[in-house]
């Protein structure tokens, strides 16, 4: 039985499986609230003609999802993204109101949620997040293996190494 965190999870994963298919770095982000899909997205922009930092995953959903339902309550979505959103895009989803994120494969190189938002400044100290991390993560990292075996975008990073010498269970 599938649970409602692997299921939307899944959901974060075909876009991340878009993603690779048009060469860009395999991270799908999928927002929720109340039970349904209220925005979803992938990275754009990681390949070397159009490199930019700024079109990750999960930004490029969260403008979609703020465009599209600008009164909506932030503190009620779930942020279901394949990999662990890196510094940027956790500060800009809590800034914005998003409190619980739920994610597939860890980023070792700039993954925001182990940062110790209780020894920062009053506006991050006081806030109170939900991590929940590891949902699908062998295949997240079957993607992310897939990318760094043909791809260019962080290629001779920790993050390439850590993903390359990461064993998996074998497909059923």
């Amino acid at each position: 039985m599938t649970s409602t965190h692997e299921h939307y999870m899944d959901l974060a994963l075909e876009e991340a499986r878009k993603a690779l298919a048009e060469g860009e770095f395999p991270v799908g982000c999928v927002m929720v609230s109340e039970d349904r899909i209220i925005a979803k997205g992938r990275r754009q922009n990681s390949q070397e003609e159009t490199r930019n930092e700024i079109d990750h995953a999960e930004v490029l959903t969260l403008r979609r999802l703020i465009r599209e339902h600008p009164t909506l309550d932030l503190s009620q979505v779930l942020v279901y993204s394949t990999l662990e959103p890196c510094l940027m895009c956790y500060s800009t989803m809590l800034l914005s109101g998003i409190r619980t994120f739920v994610w597939a494969y860890e980023d070792v190189m700039g993954g925001g949620g182990n940062l110790p938002l209780y020894m920062l400044n009053t506006l991050y100290a006081q806030m109170k997040v939900e991590l929940i991390d590891r949902v699908r993560r062998d295949e997240s990292l079957r993607l992310f293996q897939q990318f760094f075996q043909n791809g260019e975008y962080w290629q001779e990073s920790l993050l390439s190494r850590y993903t390359m010498a990461q064993s998996l269970e074998p497909n059923p």
